[in-house]
């Protein structure tokens, strides 16, 4: 009985229970303030930035608890950190880098759960931001065009001092993108640009009027021009063919199924176009043979 009973009056031993409770607390705390955290948030994105927040400080509340629990002397923390800082610093310095880029990723909105970006080379959804790691759900490869490969990619946070990070979605969630359509120099090309303005507008107007809303924000918070935004068609030509530049904005989601629509109109109008509209190819004759 004297062993049993020196166990548990034993320091380390109520370190130990000290620990598994402070433990118990903390978690119990962490799902409360969860829940009561999402009663008051409706949209998911705000959920799921304050349910990281939470976490992260209960697991920083239980570290610093680990080092009250086993430091009698609160003098002696200083000591502890400052005698195993170098040796921590160095040995988990990507960890720490990574924790510092979950803090500013939060803080300064590099990017946001479902944003389009491209990170440490890597182009996809954001997925998940964890505490060390972004997970991305990987687009592009061996896949071409903006689709998913299937491939999860997780993605360390440090990535966001080392590399530029390209967000595809970020203020202003629309791309520019460009269609260009070669037709031959003795066709009626001021028919062609009306009717290629036209199917523009029908098809990406509405993109057009949205992303104004945006960029019109994007100029006031940043010092850049104001970039047009509706579809604008241009033309050059030389000795081959003329050679039309659509270009217009589509929401970033959408690139690859508006351009296969805008080709489909496009050839249907050049077939419909009685001889008005031909497309151009490059062509060779050959007027002798070498002996």
């Amino acid at each position: 009985m004297d062993k049993i009973t020196a166990v548990f009056d034993s320091p380390i031993f109520i370190n130990i229970v000290s620990v598994l409770l402070l433990f118990t607390v903390i978690y119990i705390s962490i799902k409360m303030l969860h829940k009561g955290a999402f009663k008051l948030v409706n949209d998911n994105a705000s959920k799921y930035k304050l349910k990281k927040f939470i976490t992260f400080f209960g697991y920083l509340i239980f570290v610093f608890g680990v080092l009250l629990i086993f430091n009698t002397k609160l003098s002696g923390i200083g000591t502890a950190l400052g005698v195993a800082g170098a040796g921590i610093a160095f040995a988990l310095q990507e960890v720490i880098v990574s924790v510092a880029g979950y803090v500013t990723v939060f803080s300064s909105n590099f990017y946001r759960v479902g944003d389009r970006v491209k990170l440490g080379g890597i182009k996809g959804d954001v997925i998940d931001i964890g505490i060390l790691r972004t997970t991305l759900m990987e687009i592009g490869d061996w896949v071409n065009g903006d689709l998913y490969n299937g491939k999860m990619v997780r993605v360390a946070n440090s990535f966001v001092f080392k590399e530029p990070v390209y967000n595809y979605s970020g203020d202003f969630p629309f791309l520019w993108d460009e269609i260009y359509i070669p037709i031959k120099t003795n066709g009626d090309y001021a028919y062609a640009k009306r009717v290629f303005t036209k199917i523009l507008n029908d098809e990406v107007g509405d993109f057009a009027n949205s992303s104004q809303i945006s960029w019109d924000k994007m100029i006031g918070k940043y010092n850049i021009e104001n970039a047009r935004v509706q579809p604008m068609i241009t033309m050059s030509f030389d000795q081959n063919w003329i050679t039309f530049t659509l270009r217009y904005v589509v929401d970033f989601k959408s690139r690859r199924g508006t351009k296969s629509v805008l080709f489909d109109k496009i050839l249907t109008t050049i077939q419909n176009s009685n001889g008005k509209i031909e497309v151009a190819s490059s062509s060779f004759e050959v007027t002798a043979f070498p002996k």
